[in-house]
């Protein structure tokens, strides 16, 4: 009994722990939204900052605070300017009556004067309130000089200039300070202008403190050190440091005494900032030890005890301070981790917020695309409807005005009807006038059979043509349908290269960094972008060289011996002077590359050919070769062949499928103009990792390949491009090897020898009788052969496109590297 009693109330023990810490952080998550409330959105901090600079003066007499803080407030937040400027008065009244009444008049003088300038001036209230500050705490000191003393001396004029000067400058600092304090909506980066104008601010309240202490603690000291050590914690060495000469500067300022903790600031928030790493507990001590060294440097051992018990105020209220508001804090603060984070999360929210975009965009394009791929063959009632209204519209122009009309369709309704159908199909057929026994029915049945004849011949023409232009129309729909599928896909092939990331690599990069260091070479910074076989991407920046190619002879050459892959050198900026850095960009070799030569004239030897070709190197590594023939010769068809290679080159490079691309190409010709003008299109594309080639001609002539003593033939039998609305591409796929040579040519060439019979043949045995290995001198060779067939006349365009393939082996070696690298995992 007592095990099955253990059983169940020690789970039932747990469950109580875990509602009761479950409720405490609801309460404490409830209390904390409650303050946040109550300061922020109710306005209680700007009472708060009131009081304390209405309390507020430098060298016991100046008190330049006041006015422009509620000025910034009234600028900024006027629905809390009447808590502000209660707040300050109430904050005066604390230190004297007077000091009130100089608070209350200046404002006072303020709003005047701000009603006066506004009426006159139409202008940035901006602009003109540093202005209307001086003018309203310049006129209300020399008014308490006149009223308390009768007159006003020498050292009133000079200490209202400076109290006046002060609060332009402060008018200033609190109108970037404050908009720092109101919630914002968004996430806001603070510069180091906005940390430094929000310290003068806080050390501004803090100089309010002044007078309030407890056994010799003062107040000020305390929260100084406070905000010195918090900032230095989550904003660094540098942060801290610039915090503290800051605000120990105000302090002195409102304290002549108080001028040795400007350097005692600095220096605790310097060290408290390089102590960091060692978390709350290394910062305290960094704070404790520079106190503690600057006063016994300063003012001697009397102090040491006070300054020890400030100290630990400070670090107490700061042990206490939780982790989420430092956390939060120093996602504001550049050059910290959580910064950074921040950062990072708000770029990525930015690219999945647009990666969605383009999905939404793919899906309405490939939903468009479904919607025009949908067609509705023709069923036997809409054949049957079709033939109802043919019909109708015959016997509503012949049996009309016929006497037999009730005769024929109304008693004889059916056999009118089937010898009516019988006539139509037969005259859609074209045997109705062969059909001797149809017409003598129909002369017996009709007594206007000429003319139902001749006007269903007559209505035939134009069911016809509705019926090829309905064709027409399904198949636009289809060819649409295929190119809004095409960009839907690439829309998503976008979107999923903007959803990778950036791979973290910072274990390979130190491997790389340390590898290339111990090898005596000196590097700037290593980026890995991505280590996919095939597909490396490494960016560094290394000293300047002189040009002697260390990237490429050395740097190269030992990542690729690191990768286990053949690495190279894509892009190299190189610096624009001795002590620069140069920016290289390190990438996978491709395993194959393709060596070019091409031949082309015109007919007759003149300037404008109708030939076109092109070979562009696609960004997906591939390679591309095409040539494009135009209809005739001269201008017209080097427009027409021209404006298909371009056209396929923009496409291509889109990333669009090869079919889509070439149907798509043919439609724009073919709506283009209704003149009959068409282009071939000989285009292959070569996949320079596997060598694989795709051959799609359209109407074109055969392409060879030559693999040593062997010739391959490649050929399809594509119609040339415009022709026809709707076709499909034949693809061939060819694998080819290193050392193969792919010859590519025009009708001009292939046609072009006078008395032969078999093209093909004479074409193979002039390859074959090739020696030489050079795409250009195979190209010129070809070409020459030709001419010279026809006795030196070019009667057509010839062009001959010949590529070679070859491995691609970079000229440096891979350079071993030491052991202890090559045994590191790099992937």
């Amino acid at each position: 009994m007592e095990k099955v009693e253990r059983r169940f109330l020690i789970p039932f023990a747990n469950v109580q722990l875990e509602r009761t810490q479950s409720l405490l952080w609801r309460s404490w998550k409830r209390a904390g939204l409650h303050l946040h409330s109550f300061l922020f959105h109710k306005g209680f901090v700007y009472v708060l900052v009131g009081f304390l600079l209405g309390r507020a003066f430098i060298l016991s007499e100046i008190i330049p605070f006041a006015l422009p803080f509620f000025g910034a407030v009234w600028l900024l937040k006027r629905d809390k300017a009447l808590l502000a400027a209660l707040s300050l008065i109430a904050g005066a009244f604390t230190i004297s009556l007077e000091l009130c009444l100089l608070v209350l008049s200046s404002i006072c003088i303020f709003l005047l004067l701000h009603k006066m300038t506004s009426f006159f001036i139409k202008t940035d209230e901006i602009k003109i309130l540093p202005f209307t500050i001086f003018s309203g705490l310049a006129a209300s000191r020399l008014l308490y000089s006149k009223l308390t003393a009768g007159f006003i001396s020498t050292y009133d004029l000079l200490m209202t200039g400076v109290e006046a000067g002060l609060s332009i400058i402060l008018t200033l600092i609190f109108l970037q300070s404050i908009p720092l304090l109101s919630v914002r909506k968004y996430k806001q980066t603070l510069r180091v202008e906005e940390i430094i104008c929000l310290m003068i601010l806080l050390a501004s309240v803090m100089t309010g403190l002044v007078g309030i202490s407890y056994q010799n603690i003062q107040a000020e000291h305390v929260l100084s050190r406070y905000i010195v050590l918090l900032l230095a914690f989550t904003g660094g060495a540098g942060i801290g440091c610039t915090v503290g000469a800051v605000t120990g500067l105000v302090l002195s300022l409102a304290n002549v005494s108080n001028l040795y903790h400007m350097s005692l600031l600095a220096f605790s928030g310097l060290l408290g900032g390089l102590l960091k790493e060692g978390q709350k507990a290394g910062a305290s001590v960094g704070l404790i030890i520079g106190s503690l060294l600057i006063t016994l440097y300063g003012e001697g051992s009397a102090d040491v005890w006070t300054t020890l018990w400030e100290s630990g105020a400070a670090v107490l209220l700061f042990l206490l301070t939780p982790k989420s508001f430092t956390e939060q804090l120093a996602k504001h603060i550049p050059g910290t981790n959580e910064h950074v984070l921040e950062q990072q999360k708000y770029v990525r929210n930015i690219r999945d917020i647009t990666a969605r975009r383009v999905d939404q965009f793919s899906n309405v394009f490939r939903a468009l695309s479904e919607s025009f791929s949908t067609f509705y063959p023709e069923d036997g009632e809409d054949i049957e409807r079709e033939t109802d209204l043919f019909l109708s519209k015959i016997t509503g122009q012949t049996c009309q005005t016929c006497f037999k009309k009730e005769k024929c369709w109304v008693n004889n309704f059916d056999q009118t009807y089937q010898l009516m159908k019988q006539v139509m199909d037969e005259t859609k057929e074209k045997t109705y006038a062969n059909n001797r026994r149809l017409q003598k029915k129909l002369h017996r049945h009709c007594s206007k059979a000429n003319l139902v004849v001749g006007t269903i011949e007559q209505e035939m023409h134009f069911l016809e043509a509705n019926r090829k232009l309905k064709k027409q129309v399904q198949e636009s729909r289809r060819l649409v349908a295929e190119q809004l599928l095409g960009v839907a896909q690439v829309m998503s092939d976008f979107s999923r290269e903007m959803k990778k990331e950036r791979e973290h690599h910072f274990l390979q990069e130190e491997q790389i960094f340390y590898a290339l260091q111990n090898f005596g070479l000196e590097i700037g910074h290593i980026d890995i972008y991505s280590l996919e076989k095939g597909n490396v991407d490494i960016e560094m920046s290394i000293p300047y060289c002189g040009g002697h190619g260390e990237c490429e002879k050395i740097i190269a050459p030992m990542l690729s011996d690191i990768l286990n892959e053949m690495i190279i050198v894509k892009n190299e900026e190189c610096a624009g002077y001795p002590n620069g850095f140069c920016h290289v960009v390190f990438g996978s070799a491709k395993a194959y590359k393709v060596e070019t030569g091409v031949a082309h004239a015109a007919k007759g030897g003149g300037l404008v050919s109708g030939d076109s070709h092109s070979m562009i190197e696609l960004g997906v590594g591939k390679f591309a070769i095409a040539i494009s023939d135009g209809m005739g010769n001269g201008e017209r068809a080097h427009f027409e062949s021209n404006e298909t290679i371009k056209l396929l080159e923009k496409i291509l490079q889109s990333g669009i499928d090869e079919k889509i691309a070439i149907k798509t190409i043919n439609s724009i010709l073919s709506l283009r103009t209704t003149d009959e003008i068409y282009a071939t299109l000989d285009l292959s594309i070569i996949d320079l990792q596997s060598a694989n080639c795709k051959f799609m001609k359209i109407g074109s002539t055969p392409s060879f390949i030559k693999r040593g003593n062997k010739i391959i033939k490649i050929e399809s039998s594509n119609l040339p491009i415009g022709i026809i609305d709707d076709f499909e591409v034949d693809i061939v796929d060819e694998q080819l090897k290193a050392g193969d040579l792919l010859i590519m040519m025009s009708d001009g060439i292939f046609e072009g020898p006078r008395h032969v019979e078999n093209y093909d043949l004479w074409m193979k045995r002039k390859i074959k009788e090739i020696e030489t290995d050079d795409p250009q001198e195979i190209a010129d060779l070809i070409m020459e052969e030709v001419i010279r067939s026809r006795s030196g006349a070019i009667d057509d365009d010839m062009t001959v496109v010949v590529a070679r393939i070859n491995h691609n082996t970079p000229k440096w070696a891979a350079i071993p590297v030491s052991n202890f690298y090559k045994s590191k995992k790099i992937s």
